[in-house]
């Protein structure tokens, strides 16, 4: 089995029940894995059987049921737009019009061919602007399904048919028409749905900006040296590029001549710009902002950091939360209970209730029943979930916050325990001399000389930190003889025609070495210190204590997610005391230490088997099985391997505090989430018994089938609305 994703925008939704359609009927056809599509970014993903299907199939069968698909392309939003506007100017002066002729005094004349006038410019405005509507409907009864435009059209030709059998007197049913309530609808309804595009517009604005940084041309350099100017998507793996000073880089790469400072904010969130020189990567999209570099090109395309941070974030945007389910559950089942609501609303008054109709009753009765189906509204119900989702993630890029599914921005909301990992999360991921306790026979200064003329030659951690200490104090040293690295213990060598040891307890008493001021060394192994001896001519010179620091901000992060009610555990595979030691500096009581990375997945599940909802924050390499297990699995401090990490949101910055922002992100956009929810439910709720009339018979409150069509375009504003005030939180 060859299994593919393939991406595709889907014109011609009119609705969230116009995504779910596609998404049923794809799921029917033979080879076709999974689908998802998301009707606030017109956007499907389609994984198939490459052996059963193909993507000429797939699109074939989508133009078949009704909409159009078009591989990793984009819509051309402005001719859209253009057309749309044109109908809804259409829509609004047909309205004005209208009233103009109902309201304004006309002579005897003109007064005499009025209906027919009327019945004209209703059935102009029915064939233009209303005539999406119209095949909306279609599409959607055709495959067995029943949309929002199916209430619609229904409000719609029933007021037209009727006023037009009553201009005529078919049936015997000569008497008042009501052309305007027909226009009117249309005019309202498009209006409404102008508005809504433009907010979902503003609702992908962040992904929109990042997609912008994206490089259109390159500098090629061939093989003779001459700089040729191409597309950004010609280069390949290999070639040679040069970037001049406030350019783009198009593509990830590596310098192979060269020196600049690169801005790198657009990845890593870092305002100060980082010298690049011969050997370092670079990263797409980011700027060149001093020298002239030239970069070997390493990843192109889709391949490259940017364009995969873009699939993260269009992917988590296609995801459905679970609290979406419930939604659409209802969305499903919505139109056919109000096309029934509305059929007994029209019995009720006709053959009920006649007596309190304020006109004739069937009149009345024709037009309450088209208010109820034109005022229930199943996508303000359906954009609740998905438009909170595409700002809530768009709020998350700003801040270089990677939400790669839908679910867990919902699921780092309902976390109740947090879990680090230490080295590289907790701490800074590389050790640093912190103590320096030399003997009576050298000085702070000949110690750590000589310990760095040892460490000189080895690639320990501990080792690079000596040299490290010894280059920042700016001291020399001469070459060692006879270097040797014993695994477990540590250096042997000669320096200066003596014998130099460098290494643990175990090296100094296999070489019968006497340790000096043991109740020194014991403070320093309290506090979780990993501990260098050295010796020289075989005689003690001192001890070195190194220490991994633990993160500026890491006591605040878990102070802050401690007044969140949230548990904070960490673990680790160092020893007892060096956990000890980190988690009291971090102010977290609850630490497992000596665990191996196997043993991390176990004390997840062990955590939830208990009822808890866990969020794991490791560097997404070795705590993968743990990431994998925890509810929410968090990345931090990525870099330009933001891409690949294994974690459900992926903190770019190597920044602790992010962890905190990222669960105020989750707690903000779920409560939006629920907000819309219920303001759905409860214009459903109360809206649809207003329109049929329950208010009448008590206080003489009823609502007119055009209004109602007002309200009803007006409610799905509202809701995309609220989700775009999530742009306004302030994450600390």
């Amino acid at each position: 089995m060859a299994e593919q994703t393939i991406k595709f925008t889907i014109s011609g939704m009119h609705c969230v029940n116009c995504a779910m359609t596609i998404e049923r009927r794809l799921k029917d056809l033979q080879g076709i894995k999974s689908v998802r599509v998301n009707f606030s970014n017109v956007t499907g993903i389609v994984t198939y059987d490459s052996d059963v299907t193909n993507k000429s199939s797939i699109t074939k069968y989508i133009k078949d049921i009704g909409y159009r698909a078009q591989e990793q392309t984009r819509l051309d939003q402005a001719s859209k737009s253009h057309i749309q506007m044109g109908w809804l100017v259409f829509g609004i002066l047909a309205s004005i019009v209208m009233m103009v002729l109902m309201y304004v005094p006309m002579p005897e004349k003109i007064h005499a061919y009025m209906p027919y006038m009327l019945m004209i410019i209703a059935t102009a405005t029915l064939l233009g602007p209303g005539m999406d509507f119209f095949i909306s409907a279609y599409k959607s009864i055709k495959n067995f399904s029943a949309n929002m435009d199916v209430l619609v059209s229904m409000g719609i030709l029933s007021s037209y048919l009727y006023s037009t059998l009553a201009i005529f007197g078919i049936f015997g049913m000569l008497g008042h028409a009501f052309f305007e309530t027909a226009v009117m609808l249309i005019a309202f309804i498009r209006i409404g749905k102008y508005l809504e595009e433009r907010v979902k517009g503003r609702a992908s604005h962040a992904l929109q900006k990042l997609m912008k940084l994206q490089a259109d041309k390159a500098r090629l350099l061939s093989p003779e040296g001459k700089e040729l100017e191409v597309k950004a998507s010609s280069v390949h793996v290999g070639d040679k590029v040069v970037v001049r000073a406030g350019e783009a880089i198009p593509v990830d790469g590596e310098v192979v001549e060269g020196i600049s400072s690169v801005d790198e904010s657009m990845v890593t969130g870092e305002s100060m710009p980082v010298v690049k020189q011969k050997g370092d990567s670079v990263v797409g999209a980011t700027i060149n902002k001093t020298g002239v570099l030239i970069v070997k090109a390493t990843r192109v395309g889709e391949e490259t950091v940017l364009s995969q941070i873009i699939n993260m974030v269009e992917e988590a945007q296609m995801d459905k939360a679970p609290i979406q389910r419930f939604a659409d559950m209802v969305s499903n089942i919505f139109v056919p209970v109000v096309v029934g609501l509305s059929l007994l609303t029209f019995i009720c008054w006709y053959f009920v209730f006649h007596n309190l109709a304020g006109q004739l009753p069937f009149l009345w009765a024709l037009k309450m029943a088209i208010a109820v189906l034109v005022i229930a509204c199943p996508c303000a119900m359906g954009l609740a979930t998905p438009t909170a989702i595409l700002v809530g993630s768009g709020v998350g890029l700003d801040h270089s916050i990677l939400i790669k599914r839908a679910s867990a921005l919902e699921g780092i909301a309902r976390l109740d325990t947090i879990v680090f990992d230490k080295t590289g999360t907790m701490t800074e991921g590389h050790f640093v001399v912190s103590d320096i306790v030399p003997s009576s026979n050298v000085s702070e200064s000949e110690l750590i000389q000589l310990a760095a003329a040892g460490c000189a030659f080895s690639n320990h951690p501990l080792a690079r930190s000596v040299v490290d200490e010894a280059n920042a104090r700016k001291l020399t040293w001469g070459a060692v003889q006879n270097f040797q690295e014993e695994t477990g213990s540590g250096i042997v060598c000669q320096y200066h025609g003596k014998d130099l040891f460098i290494g643990n307890e175990g090296l100094m008493s296999a070489h019968g070495i006497k340790i000096e001021a043991q109740d020194k060394i014991n403070e320093l192994y309290a506090h979780g210190k990993s501990l260098m001896y050295i010796a020289h001519d075989h005689a003690y010179m001192g001890v070195l204590g190194l220490t991994d620091r633990i993160k500026r901000n890491a006591r605040d992060v878990v102070s802050q997610l401690k007044q969140m009610n949230i548990r904070v555990v960490m673990m680790t595979g160092d020893n007892e005391q060096v956990a000890k030691s980190v988690a009291s500096e971090a102010g977290i009581e609850e630490y497992r230490a000596r665990v191996l990375p196997a043993e991390k997945r176990e004390i997840i599940k062990d955590f939830q088997r208990h009822g808890k909802k866990v969020g794991m924050v490791g560097d997404g390499i070795n705590d993968a099985p743990a990431l994998a297990q925890a509810d929410v699995g968090i990345a931090i401090g990525a870099g330009t391997d933001v891409a690949k990490e294994t974690g459900d949101i992926v903190l770019v910055k190597n920044d602790m505090m992010d962890v905190v922002r990222a669960i105020q992100l989750g707690r903000q956009t779920l409560s939006k989430v629920r907000q819309n929810l219920f303001w759905a439910f409860f214009y459903n709720v109360v809206g649809i018994p207003i329109a049929a009339g329950v208010l009448y018979p008590f206080f003489g409150i009823s609502l007119k089938p055009e209004y109602a069509g007002l309200a009803m375009a007006f409610s799905s504003v509202s809701v995309v609305t609220n989700s775009l005030l999530l742009k306004r939180i302030a994450l600390q």
